[in-house]
This record gives structure tokens, C-alpha cells and sequence, in this order.
């Protein structure tokens, strides 16, 4: 259901400036297709499905269209971790080799489930050199992570771990529950399930194939990620394949129903997933004033200042300052979210009661899709008016 503009404290014209400049991107073939959704106080006053599913099979894009994750499948995993801290079976401060010894070598033995977290681990950015079919592989990845020289001390310096790290969290939880259920089932059972979001899922799911957006790049100039590295993880998707780090399928309808669970303490129509205090921790800064090292190749190939990291135990958070980010510039310094390589993006601003979600096709190059986020995320805000 959508509630009017107005009802909600937006001004109805500037919030039409964001799906226009959503199709204008499109039609100047920037990417191929995005369902967007913006609510407020956990009412839906915009929910859009625009351009194309399939560009080349001249698919339209459907409300309900299935989508690639990406990295924004981190903070659902980071949920199922937060739960288990909730419980009092972890700690941010327990050390990784508490539960998996075999962790503890190399330099990496006063790694902590915070240093996971927030991409203080010094583990490497890029994809392990395993066969294809044990990238979806938790235990496998793990065991490679075990035997890996950190870059940095541990908790020293931020450096993004596109896919380890969460692979080692996600073997943590595992390990916590007995090793009687697969990570995808943990997270089925513990945070899908109670929020009814019935077509999301840790890899592939037959049911969910009909509707499912293929990943294409439609940007394919030189950045952070290769363009058809990209492409290659959709073929992957497999039933069974376990990728915490990104490789989930979703709606925007279901995401929504993710974050604006976060937004409201952890609750969500009766079930509660999360504490309050464990969120408001994981939506803190807890990496002081270091930067973001992600973004370094971005000082000389788009002259952008340093970035700070501003990271929550779980979150990524807006933070103070002017610099590009994908949160835009007009959210409030607690706005919280998540963000997947050159396609999707959510956020909730708690001050201004906001919640957002955008899954795209046809991928961008990351540094640019990051600032398309950041001019999306100011339309929203420069639309409400009360």
C-alpha cells in the first residue's frame, strides 16, 4: 500500500525528481533497470519498478523482480551475528580463535569478532584462489582464511574484505549452533522467517529463477572490481551455494521489510529479531577517525579525498563531513545502511524516520554508482519538508 506524499511530510513534485532522475540514467544507458523503494515511518510512499529487468531481452522491470544482493547481504549476516552476541554466546571482544583455534596463527591471534565486523581484520580485499564451486563453500573459505598473514596488525587500519571476513563470520555462527544447520538455514529460520521475508535466501532458490535479474555490467571501464569477475558470481547461484558476503537474492518489498526492522529497534510486526541496545551499537562509529582504504583508487582516478570509514558493528554509517557517499550529503550523521558493488543500496536515517531501498541492473563502476546513490539519497531528503 502507498501512502500519499503530503500525509507523510514530503513534498509531492520534488519527490517525482527521483524516479525521473532514475529513468534519465537510464535512458542514457548509465545502467538498465532499479526498483526503488522509499518510506517513512515505516509507510511506503514510493515503490517503483523502472527501465528493464533484461536490457537485451527487452524485459521490463516488475516491483517484485528478483535481485542479485551483492555486499548488501553483509548486514544480514551481521545480523545473524549480532543475535548470537544478544544471546550472550559472543562478545564484540571475543577472539576469532575462541571458537575457530585454527584461526589463531599467522599474526591473527588477537582477532576479534569486532576487527570481522568492521573490516579491521586485515584480511585481503580480493577473491581467494579456490576452484569456482568452493567460493560457495563456508568451511572451505575459512580454512584459507586460517592460513593467511594479515595485511595490518589486526584492528590497526580499515581495509574491506569483500568476501573473506564474512565467510569467517558466518563459520562462527555455524560453529555456535553445533554445526547441525547451514548458515543459509541459521539465517532462515533466525531473521528470515520472523520477517516474512519470504523471496530472500542465501543463494539460489528454483522458485525464485522466473523473476531473477541477470547480472550484467553495463559500465565496464577499469575500477575496483572486474567488470566480468562480476558477472561470473550470478552464474554461481546455485541452491547450496553460501556466500555470506553477497551472494543473496532479494526484492526491494522484501528488503524494505530487513531495514525497516532495524529502524524500529529490531521489531517488526510482533517479532523481534535484534535488541534495541545491540542495534544501537552496531549503528555506533566505532572506527574513530581512521579512513577507508577501499575508496584509495579513487584519489587518482577521480581525484576524491580520503574517505572516512565510519563504520558500525555492522553498519556503515553517514557520519560528519563532506566527502562523496552513497548516503548523500543531506542525512542525518547516524543515517545507517548498506551498500553492493555498482547495484544496490539501502538506508535508514533514523532522525528524519527514513527508510530507502534501490536494487539495480547493470552494473556500474563502483565509484561512480556510489555517487549515483549519493544524488538519489539527496532527492529523497531534499523532498521531505516537514
Amino acid at each position: 500500500m502507498i501512502t500519499s506524499a503530503t500525509a507523510l511530510g514530503f513534498d509531492a513534485d520534488r519527490l517525482s525528481l527521483l524516479p525521473a532522475a532514475i529513468t534519465a540514467d537510464i535512458r542514457a544507458a548509465k545502467f538498465d533497470g532499479a526498483v526503488v523503494l522509499v518510506a517513512r515511518r515505516g509507510e511506503v510512499v514510493l515503490h517503483e519498478a523502472i527501465g528493464h529487468a533484461d536490457r537485451a531481452a527487452e524485459k521490463p522491470m516488475q516491483r517484485d523482480a528478483v535481485f542479485f544482493t551483492f555486499s548488501i547481504l553483509k548486514q544480514l549476516s551481521n545480523a545473524a551475528v549480532l543475535q548470537r552476541i544478544d544471546r550472550g554466546e559472543i562478545a564484540f571482544t571475543t577472539q576469532v580463535r575462541d571458537v575457530i583455534p585454527e584461526y589463531g596463527v599467522k599474526g591473527k591471534e588477537t582477532t576479534t569478532i569486532a576487527d570481522l565486523l568492521l573490516h579491521t581484520a586485515g584480511l585481503p580485499l580480493g577473491v581467494p584462489p579456490l576452484p569456482p564451486e568452493q567460493l560457495g563453500d563456508i568451511q572451505a573459505v575459512t580454512a584459507y582464511a586460517c592460513n593467511l598473514v594479515p595485511e595490518v596488525v589486526p584492528g590497526t587500519a580499515v581495509r574491506y574484505s569483500a568476501m573473506i571476513g564474512h565467510s569467517v563470520l558466518a563459520e562462527i555462527v555455524r560453529r555456535l549452533d553445533g554445526g547441525r544447520r547451514a548458515f543459509r538455514q541459521i539465517v532462515a529460520d533466525g531473521l528470515l522467517k520472523p520477517l516474512r521475508m519470504a523471496d530472500t535466501s542465501i543463494g539460489g532458490r528454483a522458485d525464485l529463477a522466473a523473476r531473477r535479474v541477470p547480472v550484467v555490467a553495463r559500465d565496464r571501464r577499469p575500477g575496483l572490481f572486474d567488470a566480468e569477475a562480476l558477472e561470473g558470481v550470478g552464474a554461481f547461484m546455485q541452491e547450496g551455494f553460501e556466500m555470506p558476503a553477497g551472494g543473496g537474492l532479494t526484492t526491494a518489498a522484501d528488503w524494505f521489510r530487513f531495514a525497516e526492522a532495524c529502524r524500529r529497534g529490531g521489531e517488526l510486526d510482533g517479532a523481534r529479531i535484534l535488541s534495541p541496545a545491540v542495534l544501537r551499537r552496531a549503528t555506533t562509529n566505532a572506527t574513530g577517525d581512521m579512513t577507508n582504504s577501499l575508496w584509495d583508487y579513487a584519489h587518482g582516478m577521480r581525484g576524491w579525498p580520503p574517505i572516512p570509514a565510519y563504520h558500525g558493528l555492522g553498519f556503515y554509517l553517514r557520519g560528519e563531513g563532506v566527502f562523496p557517499h552513497a548516503f548523500g550529503q543531506l542525512a542525518s550523521p547516524g543515517t545507517y545502511g548498506g551498500i553492493g558493488a555498482g547495484s544496490t543500496c539501502f538506508w535508514v536515517d533514523p532522525q528524519h524516520e527514513l527508510t530507502y531501498v534501490f536494487l539495480s541492473s547493470g552494473l556500474m563502476e563502483d565509484s561512480y554508482s556510489w555517487e549515483r546513490h549519493q544524488r538519489y539519497a539527496d532527492l529523497v531528503q531534499s523532498a521531505l519538508v516537514e
